[in-house]
């Protein structure tokens, strides 16, 4: 059963934010073999609004992860990738509103205090705690304010929180993201619980961007990462909003291995395509409603490039026309201003041929072999603009290769969040 809804902002600000584009899908959340989630307003954001989540798992939980390449990293990604070495989780401690980034040698002391406090607790070891944080860079953490509150989450661990546990990453998200899928192995039924916060500073090679994705499925911690190193290319390494590349992006799976089938380790096993399916679903799921949620987006935008030469051109070209800032004021306004993707196109630092390419905005051929389309009308143009949601298509006619990025707009809503992010 799946239901839409409007949803109260829950956000740093004290003003509405504008809503996503396209109304919020909150689909019926399970519990999960394995997993116990929480969340709680330890003080970091104003208005007691939730700023804290932990989930706990049972023991022998696999683990992958994919972090930012930022060089500049928050020291918690430092920490989840020295730990995911370890191959087993027992739980994952996120803050929102504080990034906890260049901090100096205080900013590990913290994140190390805040895991041993949770390790503590839920009687585990250190090295089985993952710790994630997200907001503003620069400001000392509140480790105290974490650590007190730490107990307290603990007490109030229950399955299938997961919503609550959504809302108590987000920063300037409008609304939880959150997706489920299910699959079978071995005729054994599997489930897919996945939460994503995100909204603006997203770009590849991932973003101001966490998500979490949970599972019952027994998969080994080798597999796991196999697996999610494909999916992340196909999802969070295909969306931008801003182009700008975050300190702390992290991408987690989790598989606690309590659904009743035999394990799977075989990268070659005919038993992985359905668990493979799911994964890249539902990752492709959270990662639309990213950008469907960029800071102050009115319109979804999905690029794709075809007949490339080979994929990495065919991204290329794609992700130079959905982070150029004339291309995406030129949604803003809807205005059918083509010469703008072009201009994107023929900058993507890939060899080309102008008398190839064909261009579409929806279903509307505006340029045929490299220049405008004589049936083209600037009515037709000015239509497809005027949606909330559309499809540019780029044919390079060189090749079989294509890619797609997904993007949005960028609007005046996008500058005065960001101008007032800390005020």
């Amino acid at each position: 059963m799946v239901c839409c809804f409007t949803i109260s902002v829950l956000s740093p600000f004290d003003e509405a934010l504008p809503m996503a584009v396209g109304t919020p899908i909150i689909p019926e959340l399970p519990a999960i073999a394995g997993f116990r989630a929480a969340a709680t307003a330890c003080g970091i954001k104003k208005n007691e609004t939730l700023d804290l989540t932990l989930v706990a798992m049972q023991a022998g939980t696999s683990v992958a992860g994919v972090y930012t390449k930022n060089r500049i990293v928050s020291p918690t990604v430092t920490l989840c990738r020295d730990r995911l070495k370890e191959r087993e989780a027992r739980a994952l401690l996120v803050n929102s509103g504080n990034a906890n980034v260049s901090n100096g040698p205080q900013g590990m002391l913290d994140a190390l205090s805040n895991g041993k406090t949770v390790a503590d607790q839920l009687g585990v070891e250190d090295r089985q705690v993952f710790i994630s944080s997200t907001g503003v860079i620069g400001a000392a953490l509140p480790v105290h304010k974490i650590n007190a509150a730490i107990p307290g989450l603990v007490e109030n661990l229950q399955p299938g929180n997961w919503l609550q546990a959504a809302r108590g990453i987000m920063t300037t998200d409008t609304f939880a993201k959150v997706a489920v899928r299910h699959s079978q192995i071995d005729g054994t039924p599997i489930t897919m619980v996945g939460m994503a916060k995100g909204s603006g500073m997203i770009h590849p090679n991932m973003a101001t961007m966490l998500a979490y994705l949970f599972t019952d499925a027994a998969v080994s911690s080798e597999l796991l990462q196999t697996l999610l190193n494909r999916a992340v290319q196909l999802s969070f390494n295909s969306i931008t909003v801003d182009g700008d590349c975050s300190t702390n992006d992290t991408l987690m799976l989790f598989a606690s291995g309590a659904a009743p089938h035999t394990p799977l380790a075989d990268e070659d096993d005919p038993r992985l395509a359905p668990f493979a399916e799911m994964l890249n679903d539902l990752a492709m799921e959270l990662a639309q409603w990213i950008v469907r949620d960029g800071e102050g987006a009115s319109k979804f935008v999905t690029v794709q490039v075809r007949g490339a030469q080979d994929e990495t051109a065919a991204r290329q070209v794609a992700m130079k026309v959905a982070t150029s800032s004339l291309v995406k004021t030129a949604f803003a306004g809807s205005d059918p201003n083509w010469g703008r993707i072009c201009m994107a196109v023929g900058s993507a630092g890939i060899a080309i041929e102008e008398d190839l390419i064909d261009i579409f905005l929806g279903d509307v051929q505006i340029v045929n072999r490299g220049q405008r389309d004589a049936a083209y009308t600037e009515e037709q143009g000015q239509a497809v603009m005027n949606e909330a949601e559309i499809g540019i298509t780029i044919d390079l006619n060189q090749g079989e290769a294509q890619a797609t990025i997904w993007t949005c707009d960028l609007t005046h809503d996008y500058v005065s969040i960001n101008a007032d992010y800390r005020s």
